[in-house]
């Protein structure tokens, strides 16, 4: 695949020649198991394959949410690593693009595109979680800088972020939303930002809070400008969904494929309750794949799939707790016990019951999604009393 063949072969040879040229790509260009993964990363960046859903111009190739699912599931499918942005791919330079302005998108795209800038989110505080039109860091302009005072909460991965994004309150007589600004905050001690990380049931250390002692930002990081920061934050957050519901599959199948394996080599893949538990999971991993295909299919066409996000993201959640139960109930009694050796130490198994515990709360729990799905699928009125969402 040459460096701006994807939409051609697109053109060319519709959705089944695109995956078998992506496919061909792969197997020319992927590096052996264990091999550099430097170079791998480099030829994805020269062949345009990192933000391949971004346009041109700002180093992608302008694929389609179908396309760019068919990417993930061909280097899923070659067991080559998909080398994602994250946050800065799926959630902030969407944001950027939409609604920064040219001098903004030059200066900001491209650090995400090479990994130079890695982004971690910073828009849920202790006291408000799933709440955020309440925000309460502060926000104060002070000439041509914005200064940010506050704490951020269960925030993915900051220990391995240079840059963060924050729903702050520049305006605190302005109600809700309406006084938030998103600013993009350089995740340094020098720049009085301070990362506490914090120990989960699986014994790693993935969240964090984030305390923002004047850290201080130039204007030109302020998305949307001073006060309109909310219609970027809401871009980023159902870009965001819309990516995961539609990739969702692809580490539910790696894994499901490997508790096949292994039910097959202790001989319980022949026990029919066994084998009962194996065929749900499997028509549920099923179900998200037709899922992922419809949501990307309706964004390409431009339609709003909150909705679809929604129902996916509460299916999802409650799918990996009850998979969790099922790797360990298939795995046997040993799941029982940690295994040997220092530290926290847990099997794959283990860490896929607790991790499927924790995604029935992380980024909203199932009942806020309950009432997500009642209010924007089913139209129903608001719960009393529940807060902004």
């Amino acid at each position: 695949m040459a460096k701006d063949a994807a939409t051609d072969t697109v053109r060319r040879g519709g959705a089944e020649g695109f995956r078998r040229s992506v496919r061909d790509w792969i197997r020319a260009n992927a590096p052996a198991p264990g091999g550099p993964y430097e170079q791998w990363e480099r030829r994805l960046l020269a062949a345009r394959l990192i933000c391949p859903a971004w346009p041109r111009e700002y180093g992608g190739s302008a694929l389609g949410p179908l396309d760019a699912l068919t990417l993930a599931e061909e280097c899923a499918r070659a067991g080559a690593p998909l080398v994602q942005r994250g946050v800065g791919e799926h959630l902030i330079g969407p944001a950027v693009m939409e609604h920064g302005t040219p001098a903004q998108r030059s200066a900001l795209l491209p650090g995400i595109v090479s990994g130079e800038d890695r982004y971690c989110l910073g828009f849920s505080e202790p006291d408000h979680g799933s709440d955020l039109a309440s925000a309460a860091t502060a926000g104060e302009v002070r000439g041509g800088e914005v200064v940010v005072t506050g704490l951020k909460a269960w925030v993915a991965e900051p220990h391995r972020a240079n840059m963060i994004a924050v729903l702050c309150r520049t305006s605190p007589a302005s109600p809700a939303h309406r006084g938030l600004s998103l600013v993009l905050v350089p995740l340094t001690p020098a720049n009085g930002v301070r990362v506490c990380r914090i120990r989960e049931l699986t014994g790693s250390y993935g969240l964090g809070e984030v305390r923002l002692d004047g850290a201080r930002v130039p204007l030109s990081h302020a998305i949307g400008g001073v006060d309109g920061g909310w219609a970027p934050a809401m871009t980023a957050l159902a870009h965001g969904r819309a990516h995961e519901a539609a990739s969702a599959h692809l580490g539910f199948e790696e894994r499901f494929w490997e508790l096949v394996r292994e039910a097959r080599k202790s001989g319980r893949a022949r026990e029919p309750e066994v084998r009962a538990q194996l065929a749900w999971a499997y028509t549920r991993i099923t179900l998200l794949r037709a899922t992922g295909l419809r949501i990307a299919a309706r964004t390409a066409a431009g339609a709003d799939t909150s909705g679809e996000a929604a129902v996916a993201a509460l299916f999802r959640s409650e799918f990996g707790r009850r998979f969790g139960e099922i790797a360990v109930g298939v795995s046997g009694a040993a799941e029982l016990v940690r295994p040997e050796g220092d530290g926290y130490g847990l099997s794959e198994w283990q860490e896929a019951f607790l991790t499927g515990r924790g995604a029935t709360i992380g980024a909203g729990t199932g009942e806020v999604r309950r009432n997500a799905v009642a209010e924007r699928v089913l139209g129903l009125p608001k719960e009393a009393g529940g807060g902004g969402r």
